[in-house]
């Protein structure tokens, strides 16, 4: 079995002080994907080089405390590369993708972080920039090998898939753009939504706002998941949102596959 966890740290070092390096110790993933890491490669050399048995590999941002993703993984790719070839994304530390490549098989795992639109229009339309990027980009790896795509992408798909749907469909993250961005994603491209295979069940968020009690209350969002090509997706078996203790605004969603690297 395969264990693939996602999680957007918001931060490393905040994380890292709330438990994570402890928890993803333990865990027992094969890989894990971080988003939002928050920090430069020399922050990164020493205390978050390795998290136990998993190596990190790393796309930083050049802005200094910004984005940034991370993968953690226990057995050593065949391949990394980090940035999907755009750059004004690539530049920002959004994209890290290990290749695992044998004989008999093409394989992916990516730690992706989509922009957010939330602070106004400028970053709204620099989301739709990255959208229009990396869909042809998924296409073509689609067309070459199986992948799965973890990570924070800043879009919940469906009325299920937050608290307040009715009041947020003007707003960034719920916009009609952005849902049918990923329903074209999952139609037409040809993904999988893994969670969402396995479990159907409403109130299922991975992020809540630091306003109004959200937590406390469950008013969250889900904008956290493992997008896959369908033979890897039906490997699926298991699902997790682990809530048991915060590491960040985010929770960890934790998948197992029946599937060997």
């Amino acid at each position: 079995m395969f264990r693939l966890v996602s999680l957007n740290l918001n931060g490393i070092r905040s994380a890292a002080s709330k438990g994570f390096v402890e928890w993803a110790q333990g865990v027992g993933a094969d890989c894990m994907g971080v988003q939002e890491v928050r920090a430069q490669a020399e922050d990164l050399a020493d205390r978050y080089a390795a998290l136990g048995p998993l190596q990190g590999h790393f796309h930083v941002a050049r802005k200094k405390g910004y984005a940034g993703v991370g993968l953690y993984t226990q057995r050593e790719p065949s391949d990394v590369s980090a940035g999907f070839g755009c750059r004004e994304f690539d530049a920002e530390g959004r994209y890290i993708e290990a290749r695992y490549d044998t004989p008999q098989r093409r394989l992916s795992i990516i730690s992706c972080y989509f922009p957010s639109g939330s602070s106004g229009e400028e970053r709204q339309a620099a989301k739709f920039r990255f959208l229009a990027r990396l869909y042809p980009h998924l296409m073509k790896l689609k067309a070459e090998r199986e992948f799965i795509l973890v990570g924070d992408i800043n879009i919940a798909h469906r009325e299920i898939d937050l608290k307040n749907w009715r009041s947020n469909q003007k707003n960034s993250g719920f916009l009609p753009e952005e849902r049918a961005w990923l329903t074209k994603l999952l139609t037409r491209g040809g993904l999988v939504d893994v969670f969402r295979t396995l479990n159907p069940k409403p109130e299922q968020y991975t992020w809540w706002s630091n306003r109004g009690q959200a937590w406390a209350k469950n008013v969250g969002w889900r904008l956290d998941y493992h997008l896959a090509t369908p033979g890897i997706a039906a490997k699926a078996r298991r699902e997790q949102i682990f809530l048991d203790r915060r590491f960040s605004d985010h929770a960890p969603v934790i998948i197992d596959y029946d599937l060997e690297l």
